[in-house]
């Protein structure tokens, strides 16, 4: 069956896998909804999007998305509130910096109506499957890959963009343990750090195995010249605080310029929360650990919103971070949530209605 919304043609599943799903017990991203948008770019162009059932796909093993690795990807969820509406957080903020990925792998970059009319489309569509359980929500993964033929090291002349959206419950549970890297970097300067590029996201999964089998969760990545300083902690951006003063790292070619790190940011300081972006040292921090000034530490991302790290290693040395009865992680993470799901008042314009 083939229907046409907001110029969007759509085709629906013969039929949904929905009623086999548990709402109450969703692992992050392990179960897929019934539909998904399809953008293919030939002839020099993006083509008509349009909404088709969630299925394989077919690719030729010349395809260079195996070859050299043109991937990109976003993060983003939608919610449902107590009146069913549905909304969005800064998706403009994705839609940019998913062409500021674009632009620096040399894929063609997006159209905006394409982006924001097919997702909106695909939610409609999928309605059913945003969660209304707390801490639950439609995770949706937008991301664009080379589709094209060769084995020539060149950008590819072919390329798919794809939304799929999956129900997921919360993506960490508790607070991790961290090892501060000394060996291993996430990026470079002058490389693709700041693009939420795929193969930034596989060059790290081997340290970070190695962090496991030493009894991490996770690692807290340093600078490639001198891991003097932290930048990331695994797949999200990083905040320290020390005292009372909420310290992450300025973005750069090796950082992501993640949206829950500018709601964080922006957030504080409305809050009036003692808020310094700026480097910050492996030195600075173990020495706050030992005086007893390191309060908090947490990494923030999409999936997670707000990580709490439990305490972190160096040099063979373990350092635990005390548990406050008070955290800026836990504060700043309800009023964020909150704004996310039209709990609260949003005085910084980033809830989105689906309409």
């Amino acid at each position: 069956m083939s229907a046409i919304i907001n110029n969007i043609e759509i085709i629906k599943a013969k039929s949904t896998k929905i009623n086999d799903v548990d709402f109450d017990d969703l692992k992050f991203g392990s179960v897929f909804s019934d539909h998904m948008l399809v953008c293919n770019y030939e002839n020099g162009k993006w083509q008509a999007p349009k909404v088709t059932p969630y299925e394989p796909i077919t690719l030729d093993p010349s395809a260079k998305i195996f070859h050299y690795g043109q991937s990109i990807f976003e993060g983003m969820k939608a919610y449902k509130d107590e009146n069913e509406n549905v909304w969005l957080f800064r998706p403009l903020d994705n839609f940019k910096r998913l062409n500021i990925s674009a632009k620096r792998l040399a894929i063609p970059e997006l159209p905006e109506n394409y982006f924001m009319e097919g997702l909106k489309t695909l939610l409609e569509v999928d309605s059913d499957w945003i969660p209304k359980n707390e801490g639950s929500s439609l995770y949706i993964r937008p991301f664009i890959f080379a589709s094209g033929n060769g084995f020539h090291a060149s950008p590819a002349d072919a390329y798919k963009f794809i939304i799929c959206t999956a129900p997921s419950g919360a993506y960490f549970s508790g607070k991790v343990k961290v090892l501060i890297e000394e060996k291993y970097s996430r990026s470079a300067n002058g490389g693709v750090g700041f693009a939420k590029a795929g193969g930034n996201y596989a060059g790290q999964f081997y340290p970070t195995q190695l962090a496991i089998e030493k009894g991490y969760q996770q690692v807290i990545w340093t600078d490639d010249n001198t891991h003097e300083y932290i930048e990331e902690a695994g797949a999200m951006n990083i905040f320290v605080r020390i005292n009372d003063t909420l310290i992450t790292g300025p973005t750069s070619d090796r950082i992501l310029d993640g949206i829950t790190r500018k709601s964080i940011i922006q957030l504080a300081e409305a809050e009036n929360i003692p808020v310094e972006v700026r480097k910050i040292s492996v030195k600075e921090v173990v020495e706050a650990a030992k005086n007893g000034s390191l309060k908090e530490m947490f990494g923030a991302g999409t999936a997670a919103v707000i990580s709490p790290i439990s305490g972190f290693g160096f040099k063979d040395e373990d350092f635990d971070i005390p548990e406050l009865e008070e955290t800026y992680a836990s504060f700043l993470k309800k009023r964020i949530t909150d704004i996310q799901t039209n709990k609260t008042e949003d005085p910084f314009g980033w809830r989105y209605e689906v309409k």
